[in-house]
């Protein structure tokens, strides 16, 4: 049952009882139910405040009438303070409501059927011949959880990892190549062998500066389609991609398109072409940009004096290719704020091309820094954490702390299994916590912590779930709801009965940490009431409704962390 629609039809109902000349229209809509900040005041309240001016009268005579007519208490009994209507739940129907909507839903609770729409997401985003660090965490794990987030919702979800895989540094890297390099050593080192190449390039171009125009000429033969060229570049691609696999395979994220920069190469004529049409192309020193400066905006570069393209370039042609293919209902782009007004130029000139989805459509999710333990980090300075380092740093700190918190883990494949979903949950889940906007500052201490606000404390209140029904095994008998009347039981209750919602507010505000938060507020309430209440013990209609809570809070736990990206341990 939801009960936001229950409560507001016994809301509904007593006001035209109270108020016959109330027409619906004046009605505010299910939305209007808010929850109350201290659960002593209620499950739901209503402001009267928008129903004065219909009504002419105080909000708080307009609560007072409505709540005398309130008149379902099997459902909710409503009491006015203020100019609220505040309604508490009957608490065994309450707890029946939610525990039987769960139990018959599972994994789909809070799920919406099939939505006839498709969201686009661009994430992650990796480069070609670089290995992942730290930053490039935040973009590939809000993309990952976005994407489960609107399949849940129903929605067809498209990832895509738009490759930086187009310039001149390719060029060089080939010149590299074919001086310093062979395919035995980049067989066997790499990313890293690739890498080692472009730093000597560099270093060697200081002191020899036709190297810079031999990187170009590779560049061009690139471009020009050199069969020569481009296998090696394919190559070069195979080998970052195979790299990057391992790390996406840990996190469990996979892409349903790895099209980029190069892809579009041949598809940007389109865009220059309705600019020139539309008038919207104009010459600036040489170069061709579209003036943006009506909606205070520097001018968005399309054209480069030597006509090369740019990002705006590509991105417009991406977006107009990816409306074609997908036919998107939105098109997310998860890229660091420093990209904002990037992204407001190229909405802006899509705009003005005739594009009007732009403006509803396309959307840049930004997110914060990430830091390490209080240090920024700086690919010139050096001061980088990779992410497969620290991955796998992450998963022998867990294996660390679990061996000495969990000696019942003596069998090694299991040790290995909960320690890998531990250290890469805590990492997701830290990444996570936190509204996307705000940076991060990553610390070992606080993301492995078995007691704090983390991936560790969460994971294990499910696997404590997973024991306790384990040794519950099959309960024959009725539930007894009144076993689940005390404050512990309806706070977990409360917070499971809201998940739905808080699923669809992360969709609509591009927020994961919502679903984070939440997550972490019922692995809290189920604690509380662990250790308050014997959850085994006594008659067998308690023991039944309390082994159902305890399974509902185990499927919202583990729907939670996975719409997050985070593992579910079975035992810890």
């Amino acid at each position: 049952m939801d009960m936001r629609l229950a409560v507001y039809g016994l809301l509904c109902e007593a006001a035209r009882t109270a108020f016959p000349a109330l027409k619906d229209t004046d009605l505010p809509g299910p939305e209007a139910l808010e929850f109350p900040p201290d659960s002593k005041l209620g499950d739901f309240a209503f402001p009267c405040f928008r129903l004065a001016r219909p009504l002419r009268l105080a909000p708080d005579r307009i609560a007072a009438a409505i709540a005398a007519a309130a008149n379902q208490p099997q459902l909710a009994t409503a009491q006015a303070v203020g100019g609220y209507v505040n309604f508490f739940f009957h608490r065994g129907h309450f707890a029946k409501a939610v525990l039987e909507e769960i139990s018959e839903k599972g994994a789909a609770y809070g799920s919406q059927g099939d939505q006839g729409k498709t969201v686009v997401l661009d994430y992650s985003s990796i480069n070609i011949a670089k290995r992942f660090h730290i930053g490039h965490l935040s973009t590939t794990v809000l993309g990952h959880s976005l994407k489960r987030i609107y399949t849940h919702l129903g929605w067809r979800a498209i990832g895509i990892n738009h490759l930086g895989d187009w310039g001149t540094q390719f060029g060089k890297m080939i010149a590299a190549f074919k001086r310093w390099g062979d395919w035995q050593m980049l067989e066997a080192g790499g990313v890293e062998a690739l890498n080692a190449l472009y730093v000597r390039f560099h270093q060697e171009e200081e002191k020899n500066p036709a190297l810079t125009e031999e990187g170009r000429a590779w560049f061009r033969k690139i471009e020009e389609g050199d069969s020569e060229a481009l296998s090696i570049f394919n190559r070069f691609k195979e080998l970052t991609l195979a790299y990057a696999q391992t790390v996406y395979e840990q996190l469990g994220i996979s892409f349903d398109s790895y099209d980029g920069e190069a892809f579009f190469n041949d598809k940007m004529d389109r865009v220059i072409e309705e600019l020139r049409q539309k008038n919207l192309l104009k010459p600036d020193q040489g170069a061709y940009v579209v003036d943006l400066e009506p909606y205070k905006m520097p001018p968005c570069l399309i054209l480069k004096s030597d006509g090369a393209t740019l990002y705006a370039t590509r991105d417009l042609a991406a977006a107009l290719w990816r409306k074609d293919t997908y036919g998107f209902d939105q098109c997310l782009y998860v890229v660091a704020y420093q990209q904002n007004l990037h992204f407001k130029q190229v909405f802006k000139v899509l705009e003005l091309m005739g594009y009007d989805w732009a403006a509803t459509q396309m959307r840049h999710v930004a997110f914060g820094m990430v830091s390490f333990e209080g240090q920024a980090m700086s690919t010139r300075e050096g001061n980088v954490v990779h992410l497969d380092e620290l991955l796998a740093r992450a998963v022998q700190k867990a294996r660390e702390i679990m061996q000495v918190k969990s000696p019942n883990l003596a069998d090694e494949e299991a040790l290995s299994l909960a320690a890998r979903q531990v250290g890469i949950g805590a990492v997701v889940f830290t990444t996570l916590l936190n509204n996307r906007i705000k940076d991060i500052d990553f610390w070992w201490e606080r993301a492995l912590n078995f007691d704090g606000d983390t991936g560790p404390y969460t994971q294990y209140a499910h696997a404590r779930c997973c024991s306790l029904l384990a040794r519950a095994g099959d309960i024959q008998a009725q539930p007894d709801y009144a076993a689940l009347e005390n404050d512990e039981a309806q706070a977990v209750l409360r917070l499971l009965s809201r998940f739905p919602e808080v699923i669809t507010s992360a969709m609509a505000d591009a927020e994961p940490s919502y679903i984070t938060r939440a997550t972490l507020e019922v692995a809290k309430a189920f604690n509380k009431y662990y250790y308050e209440h014997r959850i085994l013990e006594g008659e067998a209609g308690a023991i039944a409704a309390r082994v159902l809570l305890t399974r509902a809070t185990r499927e919202v736990l583990a729907l939670g962390l996975y719409l997050i990206g985070v593992d579910a341990p079975r035992q810890m």
